[in-house]
């Protein structure tokens, strides 16, 4: 990825050829980092929770990882497109042309509710979160702690998601009511060793 984002970076100012190469490199690499990163959770997800043949499975972990791949190449195409138009328009680069880039291609891509793009979307909010609280602490719009907060932090996140989930169980992504499901409900039930290596949910128990 480091590769595609330098060469990326030179090239707004070569020439026609130059920017489409480094375009395709960028585009091929963020496809290949999708494709790394949901496989394996496709792969997971799907067998341990989703029913179907073996057949349906592998059509629904290949279409995870093609929706992913490709979503996350046509951002940074649409994102470092827009930095080098803004760039180019204004003659330098400032911050808020980031913001702005992102903003439009974050719509442009990432706009469509499905499950794909609402994970992507759960996954960076946790750590903007963690990003503005660290940044607010830097800045001096909060005060630095004196002691780790992180053990508060995690006694109020298992003590909220638990009490969603027995109680308002219906507000959770359903991958997580799924898991959650496995972890606390389905985990009463034993059959044999069988629940341990493949599910332990089955239509009819022994």
């Amino acid at each position: 990825m480091s590769q595609g984002r330098g060469l990326a970076g030179t090239a707004w100012g070569c020439s026609t050829d130059t920017q489409l190469r480094a375009h395709k490199i960028l585009v091929l690499s963020q496809q290949h980092y999708g494709a790394k990163i949901r496989a394996p959770h496709a792969l997971v997800m799907t067998f341990l929770f989703k029913s179907g043949s073996f057949r349906e499975k592998l059509k629904s972990i290949a279409q995870a990882t093609y929706a992913h791949s490709r979503n996350l190449a046509y951002f940074v195409f649409t994102y470092k497109g827009l930095l080098a138009a803004q760039s180019q328009l204004q003659g330098k680069k400032i911050p808020f042309h980031s913001f702005l880039a992102a903003c439009i291609g974050g719509w442009l891509v990432f706009g469509d509710n499905n499950p794909i793009n609402s994970q992507i979307i759960m996954y960076l909010l946790s750590r903007i979160l963690f990003g503005l609280s660290r940044l607010a602490v830097q800045k001096g719009f909060i005060p630095q702690p004196r002691q780790d907060p992180f053990p508060l932090l995690a006694a109020l996140v298992w003590g909220t998601v638990l009490w969603l989930f027995e109680y308002h169980r219906d507000t959770l992504q359903p991958s997580l009511q799924s898991s959650m499901t496995y972890l606390y409900e389905d985990s009463e039930v034993w059959h044999d060793v069988s629940d341990f290596l493949i599910y332990n949910k089955r239509t009819h128990s022994k």
